[in-house]
């Protein structure tokens, strides 16, 4: 005998239409976040005070519908077929970049700077400026401090250029051309990438991988810094 679903009351919002509610309950078996509220809705500040995570939604769509001035992602100088980069010149009709133009560009600056220095590169892509950080050419991944260096660059390129905002970033984890490894030589957490770009000074949205549309029961936030109720409960824990 299948349980009973429980019914909303009558004071709880409803998010469908007529039993799309009941319906669309999800279980352990489907991809699904759960969604944790933070901070008080009726305070606000006037600055850009922190990165907005955006769950749920889907970066390609979002760029290529004009959502963002500016694009921050990796790029490297052997291989960027499988890079979003790769992935939105080929999306965006008035673009003159591909792949082995990408690549091209790429190598011509690699050449000229120390095997650990992190360039930012501009790509006009007609719809949307793309801020690469170019990946040092001795090796094939990103390290944290790439992404620290980077990310630096990117926030002074962005800072008081309106013309290049909203602003979005790619998370660098689950990247197929441009991987990020931390120090263990597994990639680092959500909360590292963010942490990371956060202190250089970015503050525009960041798309965390497809993979992590299927954390749940592990609640996730909306933005970052995440309350500091998380750091007590760890401090709880230890």
């Amino acid at each position: 005998m299948q349980p009973t679903q429980p019914v909303p009351s009558l004071d709880q919002p409803q998010v469908y239409d007529e039993d799309g509610d009941r319906l669309l309950q999800a279980d352990s078996r489907a991809d699904r976040i759960v969604l944790l509220p933070a901070g008080d809705p009726r305070r606000a500040r006037g600055g850009r005070d922190r990165i907005r995570i955006q769950w749920g939604q889907h970066l390609l769509a979002d760029v290529a519908a004009g959502r963002y001035r500016t694009l921050v992602c990796g790029v490297n100088a052997r291989d960027n077929s499988h890079g979003i980069i790769a992935q939105l010149a080929a999306l965006i009709p008035a673009s003159q970049w591909n792949t082995n133009s990408i690549t091209h560009y790429a190598e011509g600056f690699a050449r000229s700077i120390g095997p650990d220095e992190v360039l930012v590169l501009k790509y006009d892509l007609d719809l949307v400026e793309v801020l690469a950080l170019l990946r040092p050419i001795n090796r094939d991944h990103f390290t944290v401090d790439d992404l620290a260096r980077g990310f630096r660059k990117a926030a002074e390129m962005l800072e008081g250029r309106r013309d290049r905002l909203p602003s979005a970033s790619v998370s660098f984890l689950g990247a197929k051309s441009n991987r990020l490894l931390g120090p263990d030589g597994g990639e680092p957490t959500l909360e590292t990438v963010l942490r990371t770009a956060y202190d250089a000074g970015f503050r525009g949205d960041l798309y965390p991988p497809l993979t992590m549309w299927r954390v749940a029961p592990t609640g996730v936030f909306a933005s970052y810094p995440f309350p500091e109720g998380l750091e007590d409960m760890r401090q709880g824990s230890s």
